[in-house]
């Protein structure tokens, strides 16, 4: 969801009651689940109290969220090609509920990066603008450009293999989320006062074990549709969509913000998908 001022944050973030930032968190990988789909989803989680989001333990319970996250759009994907549904009917109902599932958080902000990036000449004005909830023409085309991507692409699998078109989609959306919190490890903030500076700054360790988790789950359904190689070129392209990103991310604004870890999501998701669908 967003902020008042337009940048993507979790759920999480803004709910009462909250537990203290720094107190000793009860329920281990269980606690930092939930927190993980609070943070990422609007799935229903309980009214358990509330957390400060910590990306250092949302970072290795993300994958197991991200399963919680895809898993419906992606059997709504399967069963409605399976049933007779036109293929690309079935795509389109999946995508938005995925959308729904997620909030929006991931389109919100590749719209809002795209808008900063691409419409600021300034560090300044650049942060300016991806805070801003409107979204202009770069905002616009990059959203509708997702969707269609994300559509055409399960869409064309599904109508020869929905099994297969489920499965490595919820893979791509898996790597992509995990992926994303690279940002929050190679770049500090760009703005003391975002929603990316209040949920701390990632450790690499902690990255690394959602990143594995990730790649595991990635083998696990993405292997039987496709082969060895397919997953190895998802995992060199996400790998430079990533560092490609970073790159651009520090020379343009000089930090992450919650849009750019977002964004930059889409963009995996969309990377390992591509691979993919290579080789299937």
């Amino acid at each position: 969801m967003n902020d008042e001022g337009g940048e993507t944050i979790g759920e999480g973030a803004v709910r009462e009651p909250h537990v203290p930032l720094g107190a000793k968190p009860e329920g281990g990988l269980a606690a930092d689940f939930v927190m993980a789909l609070r943070f990422f989803s609007r799935l229903p989680t309980g009214d358990s109290p509330h957390e400060v989001p910590d990306l250092n333990r949302i970072a290795m319970a993300l994958p197991l969220a991200s399963v919680a996250i895809g898993i419906l759009p992606a059997l709504l994907l399967i069963g409605g090609a399976l049933l007779g549904l036109p293929a690309y009917f079935a795509a389109a109902l999946a995508v938005g509920a995925a959308v729904i599932a997620g909030g929006g958080m991931a389109e919100d902000a590749l719209a809002d990066s795209a808008d900063g990036l691409f419409g600021g000449s300034a560090r300044e004005r650049r942060l300016e603008i991806m805070k801003d909830s409107r979204h202009g023409t770069y905002g616009v085309a990059a959203l509708c450009l997702f969707i269609v991507l994300r559509v055409v692409g399960i869409g064309s699998v599904a109508a020869v293999n929905p099994l297969a078109a489920g499965a490595i989609w919820l893979a791509s959306g898996i790597v992509g989320r995990s992926g994303a919190l690279w940002l929050a490890v190679a770049l500090p903030p760009a703005r003391a006062d975002g929603a990316a500076a209040t949920v701390g700054q990632l450790r690499v360790r902690n990255f690394a074990v959602g990143a594995v988790l990730a790649l595991m789950l990635l083998f696990v359904l993405g292997g039987p549709a496709t082969s060895v190689l397919a997953l190895v070129v998802a995992v060199v392209l996400a790998v430079g969509v990533m560092t490609g990103w970073t790159a651009w991310c520090k020379r343009l604004v000089g930090g992450q913000t919650g849009d750019l870890i977002g964004a930059l999501g889409a963009l995996v998701e969309i990377a390992v998908l591509t691979a993919l669908l290579l080789f299937v």
